[in-house]
């Protein structure tokens, strides 16, 4: 594994928060459900899941949402593995991705090849039902050399105010690039200026009804 390691504090209800970024990995409110209402039900998932579906993500961080997705991915009952890429600059430490989600029981407990993964240097997690591979470094220099298309992105980089580079429009470029024709892409930020760089790169995008305390969130359609 390369690049910088996250620099971790830890707030008292055990959610981590970038010392880099000032922002926390998930919702104050509660992570899980903020992942379920923006990037699963976002993305239409589980409705759209077929075999050989493929999520990508920029910034994997814990790696909540994969596993929410690989949760769905089971409940769903769709045979084969679900596909996943996700780009992370500032990988966390595999006991620090333990810790921070044993703050949801569930997903724990389907962790666990995720993390011991992890704890071997590996980046790739390949199980009956799962293939994935997170892509260390900065996701401007190696989204654009991935090969892949995926049919569903979670757009989970930190706060567009506090991390704008990951937000920017080139960025939203590759990442039109790398998305199967009728795939679609989630964030929970509805940032104008985010709004237009998806949109500039050819996504249909709408603002919804965001979780918690944040009144929008922004959906996009690649036609």
């Amino acid at each position: 594994m390369t690049s910088e390691t996250a620099a971790l504090e830890w707030k008292p209800d055990g959610v981590p928060v970038s010392k880099v970024f000032d922002d926390p990995y998930y919702s104050l409110e509660d992570g899980l459900s903020e992942t379920r209402h923006v990037f699963l039900a976002g993305n239409r998932l589980p409705d759209r899941f077929r075999p050989g579906f493929h999520v990508a993500e920029l910034g994997f961080g814990t790696g909540l949402n994969l596993i929410a997705a690989l949760l769905a991915w089971r409940q769903s009952g769709t045979p084969g593995q679900l596909y996943y890429t996700g780009f992370e600059a500032y990988p966390l430490m595999a006991d620090e991705i333990d810790t921070a989600l044993r703050a949801f029981p569930e997903v724990r407990a389907a962790a666990d090849p995720l993390i011991d993964a992890w704890a071997r240097g590996d980046t790739s997690v390949i199980t009956d039902d799962l293939n994935a591979r997170i892509i260390i470094g900065d996701a401007r220099e190696t989204l654009s050399r991935w090969q892949g298309l995926a049919d569903a992105w979670f757009l989970d980089g930190f706060a567009p105010a506090r991390n704008p580079e990951l937000w920017e429009a080139p960025l939203m470029t590759e990442v039109a690039l790398h998305t199967a024709q009728g795939g679609t892409c989630a964030t929970y930020t509805a940032a104008g200026f985010v709004r237009r760089a998806l949109e500039a790169a050819g996504f249909t995008v709408d603002r919804v009804p965001g979780f918690g305390r944040k009144r929008h969130m922004t959906l996009g359609c690649l036609m």
